[in-house]
């Protein structure tokens, strides 16, 4: 799943869809451009989600590209499986990998775009320097484990040291955007640099969520950095 940095993408995150009809619930977002799936070890998080196998059963129902987050802990030994199972997109975090650059290269040899996500004390400094190893760079704005928090606006400044070093550097990079993204906020992490919006309640709790998708995508575009 390529991004680009010349569009914008909206990642439903079926954290917040209802399980016990998962296929339908993805089909309600069959307009966006992948399902953002939150895979949770209650290690790394204190909340339990699922592993590869769900994902993999995901994977063969969605009708979208499915983009994986992983909040676990030893990225190094267990992310390679979420490519395996077929996301198209795997996300793990600089925290709890030991050889990010190495992980990030093993995991494009399975053809999966790669992220690298960040937790939001942790700085974007340390991983400028490698940076272009990444399709994609993942600021958590709200900390990670549980859906329906309120954006962190103190993120915003470092969504935009990110841009303009990615910038910079002339790389094609995408920051995507996860926690508390909603119609209220995602103007402002779009100006700030941010293409790729991870929404969970915003969309899943709207009367339409394909009227939602397409409000969020139009209100992202207007404020493209």
């Amino acid at each position: 799943m390529p991004y680009s940095t010349d569009r914008d993408f909206i990642h439903p995150s079926i954290l917040n869809a209802d399980f016990m009809r998962i296929g339908e619930e993805l089909d309600r977002i069959g307009t966006a451009d992948a399902a953002h799936v939150d895979v949770m070890d209650n290690h790394f998080v204190p909340n339990l989600t699922f592993g590869a196998d769900m994902v993999e059963q995901i994977v063969s129902r969605s009708p979208i590209p499915v983009d994986a987050h992983l909040m676990i802990e030893e990225a190094d030994r267990h992310a390679p499986v979420f490519a395996e199972a077929g996301a198209d997109s795997v996300t793990f975090h600089l925290e709890a990998a030991k050889a990010p650059v190495r992980l990030a290269r093993e995991l494009r040899r399975k053809n999966v775009a790669v992220g690298v996500a960040l937790r939001p004390a942790t700085p974007i400094e340390p991983l400028l320097d490698v940076i272009g190893e990444f399709d994609m760079l993942l600021i958590m704005t709200v900390e990670p484990g549980f859906g329906g928090q309120s954006f962190l606006e103190g993120m915003l400044p470092k969504i935009r040291r990110a841009r303009a070093a990615i910038s910079e550097a002339n790389l094609e990079v995408s920051i995507q955007v996860d926690g508390g993204v909603s119609r209220e906020t995602i103007e402002r992490a779009a100006d700030a640099g941010a293409n790729v919006f991870v929404a969970g309640s915003a969309i899943y709790k709207a009367p339409d969520s394909v009227e939602e998708i397409a409000v969020l995508r139009d209100l992202a575009a207007a404020h493209r950095h």
